[in-house]
């Protein structure tokens, strides 16, 4: 045998028992999670079937000619018509993106039987197909979360996930600026001699923009402290984006960026205002030796001429500033002096896009004042909020607090953009949400049935999230206190977002004409503690939480009234055909039989659940998302719910003429809603971390 045969067969051996990584998991992929949809059946041979079979060839075969990876199409009309779209990763070549993409569409028939919706995620790729029109819209749901089962544990905890976080974030950066495939991956290097190198991938579907692409890994990144604290490795799916970050090497090239290892004494995991320092990875040698001096000497002296340059603008506007307007005079430093300014927009701003509050433009009345639409000079919509000007607090306090506010920023809560206090005008703008809030969908016998089961359920996950963001995640520790399906907004894609957290501790005084100073919320949704006795805690909106699922299953509104006359309350209906098992008896007529029966009785258990009446038996929100997102969890048995006797008749008179606003859009006068509370009792705990 020749020498060169011999060396032949010895590297053929070694690549049989060495495969590399990557080339041996796109070779045989394996179907990492699905999620089959529940917007109804498709039977064989039918046109719509015959349209999913199209949809799914021209997306493998697309998908895999592409540079980036990504394809999307829609075919076929209502009722048959199918919308759907594939993703590969980045890293991944044509070959093995369409072998991945074949695999998907053999496995879809099997995984999720005649099902019209279907999602399936791969290592290496992604395939998505609906009867829903979703191709138009940025939403990341479904979402799927995998974690390493190892931890680290000690004084590198911290440091490891601070490291993680900055490398999630510089990635995000970098994919969001990626013009054609939005994909990124990165190195943290010299974590510690065990794990000396923290590798990540994030990705989105190329048809986003370079700002929803980096908003949705946002969302996802936001998420990490909740499952991921710790963990050696982790991933979250989604079918609009997706991260993954390990210990060891999982994608084939070399990393889009190289963070150094000076971000672990970074102060918090928080998305960088600036770039974050990178090392390219192609700079070795002498090249990189005479960039390291040339940026030693340059930064200090650019550092320099920025500060100096800040300093003297700052000091001319302070100035200027100070001869038309009177000073403001805040209790912080010149960062959060920094952070007020950046929310006040000029009134002659307000007044043109309102058209001077335009009777036309008004969107409704409530205790605080009427709202109204308004359109920015850049076509961006707002809602102006014009408050009363009864209130009695401070500019320098009111202005504090809703820097306060500005910094809960997530995407199931309704967005503070800006605040005018002019000519003794105090107006909020918010960012416009066109569906209005969810009672005048839900409650609505017309409107109700736009509601599917796929559209209520993504409403109670993104309520859970972001009430988890209020209690756990802010910079702040935030109790809601007035969670109602009124406070619930909904966007274009109806996706919910909660509103009005801390308007009664930010304005105070006498709003309204009916002003009372016993306990502030709504009849029906206020947990019994705080109702007969004041105690409010996070488990208080895990009440109101709960209420709200069970509304959102049955189409049905919690009176709240124990009135033998009238109409038996919500909560002791459910809970006596639970106890019959009768529950599906009470599911929304306008459903059908149109949605998953275990997970609308699993949402209806959750539901029941958040309102035991011992707040130590309800679940957090971090454990009600887990419930939510897998079938897996079982879940306790519920004791009865809290039946918390309402005001007597006589209080209720005395508050009929009380307005229950909704949200930015004012509601119909109430008999079962408090009036806002002077400042002593506020809706929202405010308490910096």
């Amino acid at each position: 045998m020749s020498c060169s045969t011999l060396i032949f067969f010895c590297l053929l051996f070694f690549l049989l028992l060495h495969p590399p990584p990557a080339a041996a998991a796109v070779a045989a992929p394996d179907l990492l999670t699905q999620v089959c949809g529940t917007t109804g059946n498709y039977t064989a041979n039918s046109s719509y079937q015959s349209n999913l079979n199209d949809v799914l060839s021209f997306l493998s075969s697309n998908a895999s000619a592409s540079p980036s990876g990504f394809a999307a199409t829609t075919l076929g009309r209502s009722p048959d018509e199918v919308s759907g779209l594939a993703l590969c990763r980045g890293d991944v070549n044509a070959t093995d993106c369409r072998a991945c993409l074949n695999v998907a569409v053999q496995d879809a028939p099997q995984i999720c039987p005649a099902t019209k919706a279907a999602v399936l995620w791969y290592d290496p790729c992604l395939m998505r197909y609906s009867n829903q029109h979703f191709l138009a819209s940025t939403d990341n749901s479904p979402e799927t979360i995998l974690m390493n089962t190892q931890n680290i544990t000690g004084a590198d905890s911290n440091r490891f996930n601070r490291l993680v976080a900055a490398l999630m974030n510089a990635m995000a950066d970098r994919a969001a600026n990626d013009t054609k495939r939005r994909y990124a991956t990165g190195e943290v290097t010299n974590f510690t001699q065990l794990n000396p190198t923290i590798y990540g991938l994030v990705q989105c579907t190329p048809d986003l923009s370079a700002s929803d692409c980096r908003q949705c890994l946002g969302g996802l990144i936001g998420e990490m402290p909740n499952f991921l604290a710790g963990r050696l490795g982790g991933r979250i799916l989604g079918t609009r984006c997706n991260f993954r970050y390990e210990v060891y090497p999982f994608y084939d090239g070399a990393p889009s960026l190289m963070l150094s290892a000076a971000v672990a004494n970074a102060p918090a995991p928080a998305p960088p205002v600036g770039p974050t320092p990178i090392i390219p990875t192609a700079e070795k040698g002498k090249k990189k030796n005479v960039t390291s001096t040339v940026l030693a000497i340059a930064v200090p002296l650019v550092t320099a001429f920025v500060l100096i340059s800040t300093i003297c603008i700052c000091f001319w506007r302070r100035r200027t500033g100070s001869a038309l307007k009177e000073p403001l005079h805040y209790g912080a430093g010149a960062e959060e002096i920094k952070s007020v300014e950046s929310l006040l927009m000029d009134l002659s701003t307000l007044r043109t896009a309102t058209a001077n509050f335009a009777e036309e433009n008004k969107l409704g009345e409530g205790g605080f004042g009427a709202v109204y639409k308004g359109l920015l000079p850049d076509g961006q919509e707002i809602a102006v909020k014009r408050l009363s000007k009864d209130s009695r607090q401070g500019l320098g306090e009111l202005k504090n607090e809703l820097v306060l506010v500005a910094k809960l920023q997530h995407k199931n809560l309704v967005r503070l953009l800006g605040v005018c206090l002019e000519e003794q005008e105090k107006l909020l703008v918010y960012e416009y949400v066109p569906n209005r809030s969810l009672d005048t969908i839900l409650f609505d016998s017309e409107k109700r049935g736009w509601l599917d089961w796929g559209k209520r359920f993504k409403i109670i996950s993104g309520i859970a999230r972001g009430l988890l963001y209020l209690h756990e995640d802010s910079q702040l520790k935030v109790v809601h206190r007035d969670l109602k399906a009124s406070n619930i907004l909904l966007d274009a894609e109806m996706n919910p977002k909660i509103s009005d957290f801390g308007l009664a501790r930010l304005f105070g005084g006498e709003q309204s004409q009916e002003i009372t100073r016993q306990v502030v919320g709504t009849f029906g949704y206020m947990a019994p503690e705080y109702a007969m006795h004041g105690y409010f805690s996070n488990k208080s909106d895990v009440f109101s939480f709960g209420v709200l699922v069970l509304e959102i299953v049955t189409g049905r509104k919690n009176t709240g009234s124990f009135n033998s006359e009238q109409a038996e309350d919500l909560l002791n209906y459910i809970w006596e055909n639970w106890k019959k098992g009768t529950i599906t008896e009470i599911v929304d007529s306008f459903l059908g039989n149109v949605y998953p029966r275990s997970e609308v009785v699993r949402c209806i258990h959750i539901g029941l659940l958040c309102v035991q009446e011992n707040p130590a038996d309800r679940p957090t929100m971090s454990s009600v998302i887990v419930m939510l997102s897998s079938n897996t969890v079982t879940l306790e048995t519920p004791s009865k719910p809290a039946f918390c006797i309402g005001m007597s008749s006589m209080q209720l008179n005395t508050y009929s003429n009380g307005s229950n606003y909704r949200g930015l859009v004012a509601d119909q006068p109430s008999s079962k809603s408090v009036p806002p509370s002077p400042n002593e009792v506020s809706i929202t705990e405010l308490e910096p971390r």
